[in-house]
């Protein structure tokens, strides 16, 4: 059976509506992603979770939906998911303007706003292994941020690109510097925050609906962190009208002291996990983010 008649299949057990045809979509490295049309004239959105990933699909539909429930930005609605497939609304596509950006930018202060149990907390229902693209990533409650970063977040890929030679060791004596010091350089402490966790560009999908343009989070890795790990993120690889994101957020939700100084030290937690799965340019990108934040 092709992945194409897989995905009607599963279109149709898991929303109970009959799927008429399937055109299989580009999306990201860890999925085969699809627009499903309905007999009734509307459409869904359906992806199957790579080999060798349990639980990414019920993590991500768990991540969706303690998302919406901050009713901050818009997240495509859950209609079903198993062991493989998750189905979601279909959102169309639209270009970027100003407005949708500093809307994106309230939203997500928002969102931050809305709290976590814990720094590490897992979205309700959803996995402790959960996945960030095709890593796997424990979300595991901790007491603190800086111990949560350095446990769940540093260590774990370090370890992986050090043992697979991406890493020197001596490299990975640098960044084990920013675990030792994180209670130093973190900052202020700030009360969790429900983060989306894999915020960069590509997962902020720009779509149009009834009531104009919008930016949309997509691809979840949902967990409680710290506010600036998103922003963090969101600005690893650009974004549109990305000051203006990050404007319209400081005035609803205003960022501690110093916080575009540990852009890098937040940003060290996607770059290991894009050494890890994508090589030596982004571990030397890693050990850059650690000096900068060592300072």
């Amino acid at each position: 059976m092709s992945r194409s008649d897989q995905a009607l299949v599963a279109v149709a057990e898991l929303t109970g509506d009959t799927p008429s045809s399937a055109h299989q979509l580009g999306g990201g490295d860890a999925a085969a992603a699809f627009e499903v049309r309905l007999a009734d004239g509307g459409t869904v959105f359906a992806k199957t979770a790579g080999d060798g990933m349990p639980g990414a699909s019920a993590a991500e539909a768990a991540s969706l939906t303690w998302l919406a429930e901050a009713g901050s930005v818009p997240v495509p609605a859950v209609h079903g998911h198993d062991d493989r497939w998750l189905v979601t609304d279909h959102i169309s596509t639209a270009s970027p303007t100003k407005p949708a950006a500093e809307e994106l930018g309230r939203g997500l202060a928002r969102l931050h706003a809305a709290g976590a149990p814990a720094h590490g907390a897992p979205p309700p229902g959803g996995p402790t292994d959960a996945w960030i693209g095709l890593a796997p990533m424990r979300n595991e409650p901790a007491l603190d941020w800086p111990s949560f970063y350095a446990a769940h977040r540093i260590e774990p890929y370090l370890r992986r690109a050090v043992d697979s030679g991406t890493l020197t060791a001596q490299e990975g004596e640098v960044i084990t510097q920013v675990c030792t010091r994180l209670d130093d350089l973190a900052g202020p402490a700030e009360p969790p925050a429900r983060l989306h966790g894999d915020l960069w560009n590509g997962n902020v999908h720009w779509g149009e609906d009834s009531t104009g343009v919008r930016a949309w989070l997509i691809d979840p890795a949902a967990h409680g962190g710290h506010r600036e790990t998103d922003l963090a993120m969101l600005q690893l690889f650009g974004c549109p009208h990305l000051e203006r994101v990050l404007s319209s957020y400081e005035e609803a939700y205003p960022l501690s002291e110093g916080w575009r100084d540990r852009v890098g030290l937040h940003q060290l937690f996607p770059l290991l996990v894009h050494a890890v799965l994508f090589g030596r340019g982004f571990a030397t990108r890693a050990v850059t983010a650690a000096r900068s934040a060592l300072g």
